[in-house]
């Protein structure tokens, strides 16, 4: 073979290398073409979440507004203490869980902090201007329903007799008395922060409590406006209890005042328990009472014939 055919070869094998470089490059440029293509799509499904987000976020806001309504309504409901009637227990500003299921499955006990609807009864401790403008006023319910204002007839009191109890102030020793027994209320009322405490009452009374009705106070007897300021209401003072919104159980703010609101445990002696269990058996016993002069002059009229 000549010179020249060598050098002919050569310089195939050099001009075939080419394309084989350029189709590197190539698939280089394409691979780099398919890899921006991803980062977009990625971007499109990113942009896609987001926009759906936000499109389920006021169906979300509406759903949990609609179960606290059911949760208000049924359950429990959140309240704000507008007042310092029921101080050192609650203090103003505190915010308050009410238990509006518990007098479904029990009767009202003496020392449940309950609150209660004063409509067509009581004055509202707090006066409050309702506002004109209809998106305060839309605020202001929302505010009352989360139990961030105050209810302009709803009412938070200690309930001191029950129906049938016989409540009176005072004896010998200055304390209420229910059914003739005296309560130590040392554990509640009201102590200032000099440590004197508050009177269990300035003014005396004496009344029982009627069926349907309960006779309430504030701990803070010396500011409380409750059943001694109502006497001369139509109930004496008392409240009806098919207005009692529920008990209220714990405080949930502010954190440093967060607790439970127990019975105390003057109201669990023995002689206000018993007397409890006499109360709803005295009508029975006097239906019984009446029941035997006419059984037996029925009896005499038959004997007879």
């Amino acid at each position: 073979m000549s010179d020249e055919d060598d050098r002919r070869d050569v310089r195939s094998e050099a001009e075939g290398a080419v394309p084989d470089d350029k189709q590197a490059v190539t698939s280089g440029a394409e691979s780099a073409g398919e890899t921006s293509s991803d980062d977009g799509e990625s971007g499109d499904r990113k942009e896609r979440k987001q926009g759906s987000f936000w499109k389920e976020l006021p169906i979300l806001v509406g759903v949990a507004l609609v179960l606290a309504l059911l949760i208000k309504a049924f359950a429990v409901q959140a309240f704000y203490i507008p007042s310092a009637s029921m101080e050192n227990t609650l203090q103003i500003g505190d915010r308050v869980l009410v238990n509006k299921i518990v007098y479904h499955t029990r009767d009202i006990k003496r020392g449940d902090i309950v609150v209660f609807n004063g409509l067509d009864s009581w004055d509202p401790e707090v006066q409050m201007e309702e506002p004109g403008n209809p998106l305060s006023r839309a605020l202001r319910g929302i505010g009352r329903t989360f139990g961030l204002l105050p209810g302009e007839k709803d009412y938070i009191k200690r309930v001191i007799g029950t129906p049938g109890d016989h409540v009176k102030c005072c004896d010998a020793q200055g304390r209420i008395t229910v059914n003739g027994t005296p309560l130590d209320e040392s554990s509640y009322l009201y102590t200032d922060p000099r440590g004197a405490q508050d009177k269990p009452s300035a003014e005396p009374f004496d009344h029982v409590v009627q069926p349907g009705q309960l006779w309430v106070m504030g701990d803070h007897r010396s500011v409380s406006s409750d059943s001694r300021a109502h006497r001369g209401d139509p109930g004496g003072g008392t409240i009806p209890t098919n207005r009692v919104i529920g008990r209220a159980f714990v405080i949930v703010w502010p954190l440093n005042h967060v607790g439970t609101l127990p019975i105390p445990k003057t109201f669990e002696q023995p002689a206000l328990q018993a007397a409890s269990a006499v109360v709803p058996a005295t009508p029975i016993a006097l239906g019984f009472a009446g029941a035997l002069p006419i059984t037996y002059l029925r009896r005499r009229l038959r004997s007879r014939r």
